[in-house]
């Protein structure tokens, strides 16, 4: 049974880093498997859930969304089946509950992909 869970989530001021983990666990979420897609996203209160970011297992090709503008890196660790979202410069607006996502897809743009697979989110809070 595949299982995403996430950590790192806290409060922190305007301008500063966090760091986010998603653990993934299952032999649906193989780090051998070349049709794993790995991702994050956000939901802030009364929004819409926003795609931010997403790398497969096996490749160095990386997706983001467009307001990330170079603040943020995803990462994998394979040998740990971890994914890793490294948020610098943190705004305000950058406050959420960020959600880890996964899916089996060939579907070669991420940004797009239909994720099946979710985690029960970490709050990320900003203050100014």
């Amino acid at each position: 049974q595949a299982q995403l869970v996430e950590s790192g989530g806290g409060l922190v001021q305007a301008g500063e880093s966090l760091r986010l983990s998603c653990a993934a666990s299952g032999r649906t979420l193989s780090r051998y498997d070349s049709t794993v897609a790995m991702a994050w996203f956000r939901q802030a209160p009364g929004k819409e859930r926003e795609f931010v970011a997403a790398m497969r297992w096996n490749e160095d090709r990386t997706y983001y969304g467009h307001f990330v503008q170079g603040r943020f890196t995803i990462s994998r660790d394979n040998a740990k089946n971890t994914v890793y979202l490294q948020m610098n410069s943190l705004k305000p607006e950058d406050a959420a509950v960020y959600y880890c996502a996964a899916a089996r897809t060939l579907y070669s743009d991420l940004r797009r992909v239909k994720y099946d697979y979710w985690g029960q989110g970490t709050q990320v809070t900003v203050s100014s």
